[in-house]
């Protein structure tokens, strides 16, 4: 399979923004609660909302890395390894909704607008993103982890 390089270079450009934006929700949480928040682990604490924040960026990024490689791979003709890397460019990004769900609500401005890029990547990856992302951007609250009885 032969890939389009302006399709690879719009998600690229995509996954890099989104990125961008997740990095500096990061940034900003770790000014106001400090790198390693600790303590309360509910739902929607500072502790899980950085987790969740982190989370989020480093599965961006990931992505990232495989449409990199994809269209590295593509540009050189090694066309086996391209498909590989788009396999894995294409997988579902797992922490979307896992992520979100711990997130204290409303989410960060920067957040929202990465979700928002990404889910205009809809059909780049193998699953309903579109779907996912609309359920994190609507939940009214942080569901993950669930209360204890």
């Amino acid at each position: 399979m032969i890939h389009d390089l302006n399709g690879l270079a719009h998600a690229g450009h995509v996954l890099n923004e989104a990125l961008a934006l997740l990095e500096s929700d990061c940034k900003g949480l770790e000014q106001q609660y400090g790198p390693a928040p600790s303590g309360d682990g509910t739902a929607g604490s500072p502790m899980q909302t950085l987790y969740g924040t982190v989370a989020l960026a480093s599965n961006t990024r990931g992505h990232l890395k495989w449409v990199a490689l994809a269209a590295g791979y593509t540009s050189l003709g090694l066309h086996e390894r391209a498909d590989h890397a788009m396999e894995m460019a294409c997988l579902k990004p797992v922490e979307v909704p896992s992520a979100t769900n711990r997130m204290a609500r409303p989410l960060g401005e920067a957040t929202v607008r990465a979700l928002e890029l990404l889910r205009d990547l809809d059909d780049f990856f193998d699953w309903d993103i579109k779907l996912a992302i609309d359920a994190a951007l609507t939940a009214p609250q942080a569901t993950f982890p669930p209360p204890r009885d």
